[in-house]
């Protein structure tokens, strides 16, 4: 029986860019996919095939970094030639583009995936991992578990049975002419699905408890995105189409259609029956834990949809059991981008570093600053204006720095999580998180924001701005924050250099 150091499960997007990373280390590892080809998930989803991921394909900016801030499809590697926008010009590409895109990767760096290997269970092994195949049994001392969505997720509505999931539906436009279409749910794939109907339907209401959250209000990409305006703006003008705030109570069919009970969110209780011919469920995705044993089972957040991580992205009751790609994004839901490739890209790299330093005793790696706030700012400021890793992964990775008193030297390690940078170094006296962040108060309309653009307001910035924070010993003690620049350019003298500057150099002195 062979014996791997590290065994991937699954070879999407988030396999794949684990794959590189530990082959470029020449790490012990083999990736396991059940289909013929990589990025089987985006073979079906979306359903109407356009992605929600941008392309930005122009930026004036000749650094590959800065471009990927604007490129959300491209996996991390080392050659620049091999990008997504080699494979699509378009700023909302194709599903079908990703897909060529992810099988050229994979050949170009002749990863070591074994394609038609399905994965039938999943068993504990001593300290590691036995994974039973048809083609017979693996051992590994690690697992990860690259797995994406494995089911939808059905809401407990009484009568759901009788909608069609957005899995399963005909997506010809012409098939819903003339008809009346309840669609449950008010994410992204519902939206998509009405933006695509919005010509045929005479009737599409999107219904679900919760108001609708726009990607503009909550800067969360994964919220409802802007490209599906044309729905809201005919249904703000009385077209018919509409948007519910309501529990639909039962679904039942009556005759040649369907009758929906639903209870308003915001009507003092209001109850009504409505009439629809076609009922689609749109409510998104669950991981299927049916490949595990009992023992190695993990526990799971979110209502059931996602596993419980570790700032490690390490399984919350499973030693050595780890989550890559979208399955890992349970510590930044709703926040970050850790659910797409362009969060997860960077996640990975840092995973691959942490895999090394436990199962290889590969020391993490950092760069030395000597801890002067003249040097300090320089450097912090370099990271901000250049890395595609904070821009992306707002809010939630950080490079972090560690002062050794010994020797006067800062110890700056590069996008770590920054619940993990935080227990981790949570003896140090001095330790600085480096991090890009929105402004989150409540600024009404985001499109008329009131500025007050003086460094000594700086926390009152609405845009993507950088933070400094210090911590003593596990505890926040304080916070700089540096003004927005509509170009994210921060490198003002009075704004940017002189406030980081001062920051720096109280704290060092305290």
């Amino acid at each position: 029986m062979r014996t791997y150091d590290y065994i991937i499960v699954g070879a999407g997007p988030a396999g794949l860019q684990l794959s590189y990373y530990l082959q470029q280390a020449g790490a012990d590892y083999v990736t396991l996919e059940r289909e013929t080809a990589p990025g089987s998930f985006f073979r079906e989803f979306p359903r109407h095939r356009t992605l929600i991921s941008l392309n930005k394909v122009h930026t004036r900016s000749a650094d590959p970094e800065i471009r990927l801030r604007w490129d959300w499809n491209s996996l991390l590697h080392d050659s620049p030639g091999l990008r997504f926008p080699e494979f699509s010009r378009d700023y909302f590409p194709r599903a079908d583009d990703l897909v060529r895109y992810l099988a050229a990767f994979q050949r170009f760096h002749k990863l070591a995936v074994r394609y038609g290997t399905a994965v039938q269970r999943l068993e504990r092994e001593g300290s590691g991992f036995l994974v039973h195949t048809a083609d017979g049994p693996l051992l590994g001392r690690c697992l990860i578990a690259a797995i994406g969505w494995g089911k939808p997720f059905v809401p407990a509505i009484r009568g759901i049975e009788h909608a069609v999931g957005y899995e399963t539906m005909t997506t010809a436009p012409s098939t819903y002419a003339d008809r009346r279409v309840l669609i449950i749910g008010k994410g992204n794939s519902a939206f998509e699905t009405a933006n695509a109907l919005l010509g045929e339907a005479s009737m599409i209401h999107l219904a679900s408890p919760r108001p609708l959250r726009l990607a503009w209000n909550t800067k969360h990409p994964g919220d409802v995105r802007g490209q599906f305006g044309a729905f809201l703006d005919s249904y703000q003008f009385k077209t018919l189409h509409s948007v519910l705030d309501c529990t639909i109570d039962e679904i039942r069919r009556f005759g040649d259609h369907f009758e929906a009970d639903i209870t308003y969110t915001h009507a003092d209780g209001e109850r009504a029956t409505l009439a629809y011919d076609v009922v689609i469920r749109c409510t998104g995705f669950r991981m299927n834990t049916s490949i595990f044993a009992p023992e190695c089972t993990p526990e799971l957040v979110h209502g059931g949809r996602l596993p419980a991580v570790r700032t490690d992205w390490q399984s919350t009751n499973v030693d050595g059991l780890y989550f890559a790609g979208t399955m890992a994004q349970a510590r930044d839901f709703k926040r970050a981008s850790s659910a797409f490739i362009d969060g997860f890209r960077y996640n990975l790299r840092t995973l691959t570093s942490l895999l090394r330093e436990r199962y290889e005793g590969a020391p993490l790696t950092y760069d030395q600053v000597p801890a002067a706030s003249e040097r300090l700012t320089s450097h912090v400021l370099d990271r901000v204006n250049w890395s595609s890793a904070l821009w992306t992964q707002f809010e939630y990775l950080c490079d972090a720095l560690v002062l050794d008193e010994a020797t006067g030297q800062m110890r700056c390690y590069a996008d770590l999580p920054e619940d993990y940078a935080v227990s981790r170094f949570a003896h140090a006296p001095h330790l600085y998180t480096v991090t890009l962040r929105w402004g989150r108060r409540a600024y009404g309309d985001v499109f008329a924001i009131e500025r007050h653009p003086t460094p000594e307001r700086a926390q009152e910035s609405a845009f993507i701005h950088p933070v400094v924070r210090r911590y003593r010993r596990g505890e926040l003690t304080a916070e700089c924050h540096l003004l927005e620049d509509l170009l994210a350019e921060w490198r003002r003298p009075d704004r940017h250099v002189a406030p980081l500057r001062d920051f720096f150099h109280r704290e060092l002195g305290s």
